[in-house]
């Protein structure tokens, strides 16, 4: 009765989130898709009414062509399915540390967190307007399991290439030498899971990075051998037309980007000031995400990274703030963490009151309508304050060795004071 109950819920959320957002992005891309396949340019298609065009990879639009030949509805269906079974497995890999330490099933927990999670509003907008925000998201942390493995045997055995190839495949799978593959093909199909590809580089993951990289390129000159004009006219026109879907100025657009231009006045940002103010967010991201990592917090780590690259980005519309929901799910088990640990100071209960303030405060925003928050860039605020005071939870196996007397800052002072 719980299984039914659930699923009728979950599938009344996605109906009311397709009727409410109305499928506004893949209508675009459907409509597109379809006139390529009829002979027409891929990003010659413009919506009558707005102008806008599809903004999608080559490669992504390969992959999405079998939805083209379906109504609008059943593709926005499809989609809204594939996405709800990424975010579920997401909530599997996200939970599954918590669960661990706390000795709880991971399942029910995973089920949890999927159902708070269909109710905020990146959620909902990425489900009602058909968007694939979702399976890169699902791809991304499909990673974070391989770099998991490879951190916990960094010194497993090389499979003997003589052997049976099911021994091989399955000691590469319990080693995680798979890693990066997840991230390549975010990063063939979309445009932010490029900035996941070179924080690989930044968390010193070099292996699973030329993994990442060597998939990338590979799915995108398969783009190129498929749809060799339409390719080159992403690469060197389409990609660079970041205002093709709607104007830097919207009120949708909550990157630093965005905020800037409207409060310029102006229909884009000051280039100069933008490239300033989001370096700066996005070298503090990295930073950040690189000290997570050797505390051995790799969701802390991914989420910064999400975080800054939805920051620094030029177009970033509330179906795009996925990594908000872990951010989250970071400062509540951080709260818990707190409350389960032995020490009672005072410093120590107003770092979980705090932590615990802020997770029920940031899932309040995420609830919010957006036409609430849109208007006081309520977004955009919660990405600047999340990048530079997300904490990460230290754990009890650092993901590299470092001098047990010795606290790694989370930006490092310069080497001249070091001591």
């Amino acid at each position: 009765m719980l299984v039914a109950l659930g699923g009728l819920v979950t599938l009344a959320l996605i109906s009311i989130a397709l009727s409410r957002y109305g499928l506004s992005t893949l209508a675009i891309t459907h409509a597109a898709v379809r006139e390529w396949l009829g002979g027409a340019e891929l990003y010659a298609y413009r919506e009558p009414f707005t102008q806008a065009g599809a903004a999608l990879p080559p490669a992504l639009a390969i992959l999405l062509a079998p939805l083209a030949i379906l109504p609008l509805k059943a593709a926005g269906w499809l989609l809204a399915l594939a996405g709800l079974a990424a975010l579920l497995l997401s909530s599997v890999v996200l939970t599954a540390p918590i669960a661990r330490r706390y000795g709880r099933r991971r399942t029910p927990l995973a089920l949890a967190v999927t159902a708070l999670a269909l109710f905020t509003e990146p959620v909902r907008a990425a489900i009602g307007e058909g968007r694939p925000e979702l399976l890169l998201f699902g791809l991304i942390l499909a990673d974070l399991v391989a770099l998991r493995r490879s951190l916990r045997w960094p010194f497993w055995p090389a499979a003997d290439h003589a052997g049976p190839l099911r021994d091989r495949l399955r000691q590469g799978w319990v080693a995680g030498s798979w890693a990066g593959v997840g991230t390549g093909l975010a990063a063939a199909f979309g445009v932010t899971p490029l900035f996941f590809l070179a924080g690989l580089f930044v968390l010193r993951q070099r292996r699973a990075a030329l993994t990442a990289l060597t998939t990338c390129v590979t799915v995108t000159l398969a783009g190129l051998l498929f749809a060799p004009r339409d390719t080159i006219t992403w690469f060197s026109e389409t990609l660079w037309e970041i205002n093709r879907i709607e104007s830097l100025n919207a009120a949708g657009n909550q990157a630093i980007a965005g905020v800037l231009a409207r409060l310029y006045g102006f229909p884009a940002p000051p280039v100069l000031v933008w490239l300033a103010i989001g370096t700066l967010v996005l070298a503090v991201g990295l930073v950040r995400a690189r000290s997570a990592i050797l505390a051995g917090d790799e969701v802390a780590a991914f989420t910064l990274i999400g975080l800054a690259a939805a920051a620094f980005g030029p177009m970033t519309t509330p179906a795009e703030l996925i990594w908000l929901i872990p951010a989250l799910l970071v400062l509540a088990d951080g709260a818990l963490r707190r409350r389960a640990c032995a020490r009672t100071s005072r410093h120590s209960r107003f770092a979980e009151m705090v932590r615990a303030v802020s997770a029920i405060c940031g899932y309040a925003l995420l609830l919010a309508a957006p036409t609430t928050l849109l208007p006081w860039n309520g977004y955009a605020l919660a990405l600047i304050l999340l990048i530079t005071a997300l904490p990460w939870r230290p754990s009890s196996s650092p993901a590299e060795p470092t001098h047990p007397h010795r606290r790694i800052a989370a930006i490092p002072v310069p080497r001249a004071y070091r001591r």
